[in-house]
């Protein structure tokens, strides 16, 4: 039997997120394997999701732990009202050393208390931007999704060397990996290593999740789309597509977010606004996964599109545009015919083709890849 090693698992929050909930199942796939896990959040706030009991949950409230200590009001101040204003969107980079030696102290009282970890692994650049200034060679960084090249080049080269250079960066899907590599061959950025390892996918408890009560559920049948209501997501190129396909089945589009208006607006605008149902965010989504015909994603990027394992888990057929990052990870061999150009056109006629084809049952082996255990393994390696 392998030896029992001590993992912790760093995250921003605990709220409902894709980000969040492949945190949690990771450490929950730690401590499956029976080893010591840990689960850190550096937010109080935002507590929504449930962790396993075998896993170990600390938090770490960032701006408080900075504006507790000694120099870090007179920092998060300058950095707020000044620096921030010149260079916007830099907060991180003005507080992100006092974070990283803060960070650093909360790690050192909890092995006090539980023992050394053997790794740390922060999930996301939204989490370990902010600490930047925290270098140990236990840590692995899970890069999300591809990079953003939203600032001018000089100031996301500063970015970059800050957060990037000689890290151990984990991609969570080939197409993150090669945007990680193109970027820092333009920003002449060395990572100390780039390797791919995707998300797990817990399908027991998703299975289990899909099989609760929902009173809410459609009586009709229908498609699926659970994503934020944020541009990112693609929902206007979705419905224009929708109302290009004949068919009895409604769309349900399982979320919310600052778009909501001007979407059920564009569903007005589209006639089709009796055949759209907007639920709204929902704690437990599988059962809308599991109760749809057909799953649909028209995101503009993903890094690797957790709910589209999510779906598969609950027994329901994905289709998705083939959009930049990892979609294409999951859409191998037979898969691949059920992505799509993205533009409306080409969606609405694979919605179409797949809807005709209904019913589609979904393989075990396409979802092998996503297994919690095997993930645990990579890692643990």
């Amino acid at each position: 039997m392998a030896e029992r090693q001590r993992t912790l698992v760093i995250v921003h929050s605990l709220k409902l997120g894709g980000m969040e909930r492949v945190a949690v199942n990771l450490a929950e796939a730690f401590a499956e394997a029976d080893h010591d896990s840990h689960l850190m959040s550096c937010r109080r706030a935002h507590r929504e999701l449930a962790v396993d009991p075998r896993v170990t949950l600390h938090v770490h409230d960032q701006l408080r732990a900075l504006l507790y200590s000694v120099v870090g009001i007179p920092v998060f101040l300058v950095s707020r009202l000044l620096l921030g204003v010149l260079l916007p969107r830099s907060h991180f980079i003005w507080t992100g050393w006092l974070g990283g030696w803060l960070l650093a102290r909360k790690i050192r009282r909890l092995e006090r208390r539980h023992g050394r970890f053997d790794r740390i692994i922060f999930r996301g650049l939204g989490t370990f931007k902010y600490f930047w200034g925290f270098r140990d060679p236990r840590c692995r960084y899970v890069l999300e999704n591809v990079i953003h090249h939203d600032r001018p080049a000089w100031q996301k080269r500063w970015e970059w060397r800050l957060v990037f250079q000689e890290r151990k960066l984990v991609c969570v899907s080939s197409g993150v990996r090669d945007s990680a590599r193109a970027a820092f061959e333009q920003g002449g950025i060395r990572p100390a290593s780039l390797q791919v390892i995707t998300n797990p996918c817990p399908i027991e408890t998703i299975r289990n999740l899909a099989g609760e009560a929902e009173p809410d559920l459609p009586a009709e049948p229908y498609i699926v789309n659970v994503a934020r209501l944020v541009p990112q997501k693609g929902h206007a190129l979705l419905l224009e597509a929708f109302a290009r396909v004949r068919t009895a089945h409604s769309l349900v589009i399982v979320g919310d977010g600052e778009l909501r208006e001007s979407l059920e607006a564009k569903a007005r605008s589209l006639g089709i606004a009796d055949r759209v149902l907007f639920a709204g965010k929902r704690s437990n989504p599988y059962p809308w996964m599991a109760g749809a015909d057909l799953f649909v994603l028209a995101s503009e990027y993903e890094g690797l599109g957790i709910v589209l394992t999510e779906a598969l888990a609950c027994g329901t057929p994905i289709l998705s545009v083939d959009c930049p990052g990892g979609v294409r990870d999951v859409f191998r061999g037979e898969l691949e015919a059920f992505l799509s150009p993205r533009t409306p056109e080409a969606l609405a006629a694979h919605l179409q083709s797949s809807l005709a084809r209904l019913p589609i049952p979904v393989k075990d082996d396409w979802l092998a890849a996503f297994q919690p255990e095997h993930i645990a393994r990579q890692f643990l390696a």
